[in-house]
């Protein structure tokens, strides 16, 4: 039986967090900030030599957790499928992330797999080399 917020009653999930490593915080942070227009939710500092910025949609369970550390935070992607997919109510709004983007300085690439050119897709590297697709749709 599925809780009330849809997870399976065996995975009573709350939230969750994507995290990862960076040696380029504040441009990592521009980027998903001002570039696709998340919502900085919360950062701290030096929290064990540790310091994070939380970004996401506010209220939504879950968001992103871009860390760096004192002693270097290796981030660049070791993959070009290494990604994070954004699926939007339609191809308009997916352009006007886009050429948010295109504004913001980033230019799509080519998909390492052609089923998200194939289905409409478009797929932008941030700072460290990690991907994000724009989808103009859910696939389901």
């Amino acid at each position: 039986m599925d809780t009330d917020n849809g997870w399976p009653e065996s995975l009573r999930v709350a939230q969750v967090r994507i995290a990862r490593p960076t040696d380029r915080l504040e441009e990592v942070v521009r980027f998903y900030v001002d570039g696709l227009g998340l919502r900085e939710l919360y950062r701290f500092r030096d929290h064990a030599g540790y310091d994070g910025v939380m970004l996401g949609l506010p209220g939504a369970g879950y968001h992103l957790e871009f860390t760096t550390h004192v002693d270097g935070s290796p981030g660049d992607a070791p993959s070009r499928e290494n990604l994070l997919v954004l699926y939007f109510t339609s191809e308009s709004h997916m352009y006007d992330v886009a050429q948010r983007l295109g504004e913001f300085g980033v230019e799509p690439v080519p998909a390492e797999n052609p089923f998200w050119a194939a289905n409409g897709g478009l797929t932008f590297p941030d700072p460290d080399g990690w991907r994000v697709v724009l989808m103009p749709r859910p696939v389901f």
